[in-house]
């Protein structure tokens, strides 16, 4: 029997896709691969899974036995998340999807016309793109769903481990969070790359490698 026999386990994986048209727009370097490998530790740890997943990610090897949900931008992430939370019994929410800090607001041509949705942009010349600020989904989950246990990832492009904890905390308190991840962007070119799992309380714990860190993960939700 697992130690999270019973719950259920929210995991959200890979990268979000902003389409600019119907053929065309931006993403991220995330895989999923701490996703999966998430999901089938929560798995072998007895959990009912829930495997929500970015258009590009991989599937964990035990797929089948999870529920599988795809999203694309980080506003159909937000809703799905939220549905899930409101309407079914989620135990915990891990959000290890990379989510994007920009999504599109308005398209404009090159004489500063603004372009009316198509189902393809002209590619004769390059449109003129006007961001806007992405919604932050983990700081409104506790809001949808106070009773949920809630883990966060933050990456960083640093090496100095204080600032990257600091940031973590401070990520971590704003969405009040039970735990957060926090890794280097250079765990996006490898597997074995430290993370440290930072909790609500107590001091963090180093772990080497994305494998790894999914099974000490588990461990640190078994007991809380």
């Amino acid at each position: 029997m697992g130690t999270l026999q019973g719950k259920t386990v929210l995991i959200t994986s890979g990268g979000t896709l902003e389409k600019w048209d119907r053929v065309r727009g931006h993403t991220n370097l995330s895989k999923g691969t701490m996703g999966c490998y998430l999901a089938e530790a929560a798995l072998a740890k007895g959990a009912n899974v829930i495997y929500m997943h970015g258009y590009f990610a991989q599937l964990p090897a035990n797929h089948d036995k999870m529920t599988l949900v795809k999203f694309e931008g980080i506003e159909d992430l937000g809703e799905k998340v939220r549905h899930a939370v409101q309407l079914q019994q989620v135990d915990i929410v891990i959000m290890a999807a990379a989510g994007s800090d920009w999504v599109i607001d308005k398209v404009y041509d090159q004489s500063g016309n603004l372009m009316e949705e198509a189902g393809k942009m002209p590619s004769d010349e390059p449109p003129i793109i006007h961001f806007k600020k992405a919604p932050k989904v983990l700081g409104q989950i506790k809001g949808w769903q106070p009773n949920v246990t809630l883990v966060g990832f933050k990456l960083e492009a640093t090496n100095d481990e204080d600032f990257l904890l600091a940031r973590a905390r401070l990520r971590m308190e704003a969405a009040h969070a039970q735990f957060m991840v926090a890794n280097s962007s250079q765990s996006l070119y490898g597997g074995d790359e430290p993370h440290w799992i930072v909790p609500a309380e107590g001091q963090p714990i180093k772990v080497m490698g994305k494998q790894q860190t999914a099974q000490t993960l588990m461990e640190c939700l078994h007991r809380e």
